[in-house]
């Protein structure tokens, strides 16, 4: 019985140097594939809000026309938040769930400024865009800014319900 236990003992082996090594190779390779993708989450934070966004704008663009109402776009460049508003017929305002609900913007992005061609450029207060029931909306561009001193312009396109985006600070006037 004794000679059975130490011969399983000795059939049993560990992992070989040249095994370990692949390991540990492979751990390092998938670690410093990974490491650049997380460190990259935080820099891409101004373009998933500017994508968030430009996708807000096409829902309320579509939005208006399916329904026949109007729909509103109001930033609150001081909170660094935007929400959206349906106007019903009777001119009640009634804020939007989903997609257009309450957002507000990741610590490290905030409003420059918003420039309206009818209004003028503001970096403070309230800023409304409104989106028509026949689809035209207000040309409305919008300053963002990360931690970092990077700047992104966008630009609602009136007559598309699109969203232009451009590197940089980008002035319109």
């Amino acid at each position: 019985m004794l000679k059975k236990i130490k011969t399983r003992l000795c059939n049993q082996r560990g992992f070989t140097l040249i095994e370990l090594t692949l390991v540990v190779l492979l751990l390092g390779l998938l670690a410093n594939l990974s490491l650049p993708l997380i460190s990259g989450f935080e820099t891409d934070r101004m373009n998933a809000t500017a994508r968030r966004l430009s996708g807000t704008v096409k829902y309320l663009y579509n939005e208006a026309i399916i329904t026949g109402r109007e729909q509103r776009l109001i930033f609150d460049l001081s909170q660094g938040t935007y929400r959206t508003v349906d106007i019903a017929e009777n001119g009640d305002l009634t804020e939007n769930t989903g997609l257009g609900r309450l957002y507000r913007l990741p610590k490290m992005v905030r409003f420059e400024s918003i420039y309206q061609p009818r209004r003028g450029e503001k970096n403070a207060g309230e800023v409304t865009t409104a989106i028509l029931s026949g689809g035209w909306m207000e040309e409305t561009i919008i300053h963002l800014i990360d931690e970092d001193e990077r700047k992104l312009t966008l630009r609602l396109v009136p007559l598309t319900g699109l969203t232009e985006f451009y590197d940089g600070y980008r002035d319109f006037r």
